[in-house]
């Protein structure tokens, strides 16, 4: 029987109607954005004073500053600020915004198995943010400012520029923010079922290889920073395999109980 065009019609109605949903969640995300931008594009100076605390404790008391050496790089310094943070303030609003466009189309069972992974989500982004901030950069730039001194007979002396300085903050807050998600990738992957817990404990020096090269190459070249990163993240990953642990005896508990009861459903022969 050939298509006819009214039903062409109501196969599309429904995907308009999803482009249009989509299209209104992604305006309220970017007018969050820019609301979180402009608050924060405000508020600029004391959140970059609040990024400088490392740096400031890691000079000898008195001591120590920023320089720019462009007209324009403070500005663009804290136009950076504005946005970096603006993106935190406003998460609550994105990540609320995708789970209403994306939680219809799933199953009660679904919902509660994925609404854990959307709250552990920020929380170990701001674990590994908390950490980068409050133990790995003091440390690492205490380390750096060491290797300043004399050198035949001229004075070498730290004079960070803002911008070098900012994109250093940046660099480490994300790459300790994005590794501690870790857990959240594994418990996904395992969920969906591309890998086993089996897989993952059978592959655990390759693992433990790749946590290494990895705090290499996110982390400045100072050992102490490449420690702090690749511990908790061994740990994450061993924390993710007992997680899984956990999810099979519970899944093997409910499909006892599920046989049991099929079993008592079936009339007596």
């Amino acid at each position: 029987m050939p298509l006819r065009i009214s039903d062409i019609d109501e196969t599309q109605a429904p995907l308009l109607d999803h482009l249009i949903e989509l299209r209104t969640r992604l305006v309220r995300c970017v007018a969050a954005l820019v609301v979180g931008f402009a608050i924060c594009f405000y508020y600029a100076d004391p959140i970059l004073g609040f990024l400088i605390q490392p740096l400031k404790n890691a000079f000898p008391e008195g001591e120590g500053q920023l320089i720019f050496t462009k007209l324009y790089e403070v500005f663009f310094v804290e136009l950076k600020v504005g946005l970096f943070a603006g993106f935190f303030v406003s998460f609550p609003v994105i990540a609320n915004q995708l789970w209403a466009f994306v939680a219809p189309g799933l199953y009660a069972k679904e919902k509660k198995a994925f609404l854990p992974f959307l709250i552990a989500t920020p929380v170990l982004f701001t674990m590994g943010a908390a950490l980068a901030y409050f133990v790995v950069m003091p440390t690492a730039f205490r380390w750096f400012l060491g290797f300043g001194g004399t050198a035949g007979g001229m004075e070498i002396q730290a004079l960070p520029t803002a911008g070098d300085y900012l994109g250093l903050v940046m660099q480490f807050i994300l790459a300790f923010g994005i590794s501690f998600l870790l857990p959240v990738l594994l418990l996904l992957l395992n969920r969906a079922g591309i890998v086993t817990r089996e897989q993952l404990a059978g592959a655990r020096r390759y693992v433990i290889v790749g946590i290494v090269i990895i705090a290499a190459v996110v982390t400045p070249p100072d050992p102490g920073s490449q420690l702090i990163l690749a511990v908790p993240l061994l740990l994450l990953f061993e924390g993710s395999l007992i997680i899984m642990r956990f999810g099979e005896r519970r899944k093997a508990l409910e499909a006892e109980d599920d046989k049991e009861l099929a079993d008592d459903s079936q009339p007596a022969g």
